[in-house]
């Protein structure tokens, strides 16, 4: 089934989980590990490097919130081999973060090395096969099932959980958007001015964030509830799961979103409505809860763009 949300995020294959595992004792020796202060910085691990368990340096302590498990972050990172003491992957030199989750799905190293840092530090975590990809490995980035990955992380920033500001109330021809106990999105209902069917998509912007303008090509972090239009079945939402990360302007998204969320702003909640020839047409993903020829509905936070 193809989902309504493709979810890609630079180097997406290098921090899905390959595999769980618990740590044991046993060191990293990150003491020995060498950081430059360029840049784009150059991480010297000596061939042969092994971790038993993930273990963590703070090179620098930032001044800012607590990571927890379950947050969204932006981070920048470089990922060595232990094993060839070579380079795999960094997004230094681009000078963009990358935003991810902490939570499922998630390399368990990641976690394991990230929860409880603050925001501002760079911190150095070693990650030995069974918090990584385990015994299958990773041939994309040429690691081997018995390869430690070191890496360097600066964490620049946390992402907002939803939308916040000044809520505007949605036009009389739409559904009423209903929030849940905790004050988010949680579905459509009906009232007497609504329009039954629609046949053009539309967008309206019901808290405005202050964020840059979301550019085609970006990885957009949403949080999201989808319903068949106007008071049908709720056929998707993250709200109970975790943030959603894709890229904006790919093949991945229905032409819906693709056509209303660029150029909107970080931080904004829009809700827009997606006619068939926009969504899915005639050709609904298998098992889903929405038909042939349905139109949309979606209410969608925008937390985060880079």
């Amino acid at each position: 089934m193809r989902r309504i949300l493709l979810a890609t995020v630079a180097a997406t294959s290098l921090v899905l989980a390959g595999c769980g595992g618990s740590s044991d004792s046993g060191g990293g020796g990150l003491d020995d590990v060498k950081v430059s202060s360029a840049k784009t910085p150059k991480v010297t691990v000596d061939k042969g490097f092994k971790a038993t368990k993930t273990t963590s340096r703070v090179v620098k302590k930032g001044g800012g919130e607590e990571v927890a498990s379950g947050d969204s972050i932006k981070i920048s990172l470089a990922g060595v081999n232990g094993t060839t003491g070579k380079q795999f992957d960094s997004t230094y030199a681009t000078g963009k973060p990358v935003t991810l989750t902490l939570g499922q799905g998630m390399l368990p190293g990641f976690v394991k090395g990230l929860v409880g840092q603050k925001i501002g530090s760079r911190v150095l975590v070693a990650i030995p096969p069974k918090d990584g990809f385990g015994d299958q490995g990773q041939s994309t980035y040429n690691i081997k099932k018995n390869d430690t990955m070191v890496f360097l992380f600066d964490l620049v920033a946390k992402v907002p959980t939803e939308a916040t500001g000044a809520s505007k109330s949605l036009p009389k021809d739409l559904p009423k958007l209903k929030l849940d106990a905790d004050k988010h999105p949680a579905e459509f209902v009906k009232t007497e001015t609504m329009d039954k069917k629609k046949s053009k998509i539309s967008t309206d912007v019901v808290i405005e964030g202050k964020g840059d303008k979301v550019k085609s090509g970006q990885t957009l972090t949403v949080q999201y509830v989808g319903q068949v239009y106007p008071t049908g079945a709720v056929f998707d939402e993250s709200w109970s799961k975790q943030p959603v990360p894709f890229q904006i302007g790919g093949d991945g998204l229905i032409k819906c979103w693709n056509e209303t969320l660029i150029g909107q702003k970080v931080g904004s909640r829009v809700v827009i409505v997606c006619p068939p020839d926009t969504a899915y047409g005639n050709k609904p993903p298998a098992g889903s809860k929405i038909g042939k020829g349905d139109t949309l509905i979606f209410a969608v936070d925008l937390l985060d763009a880079s």
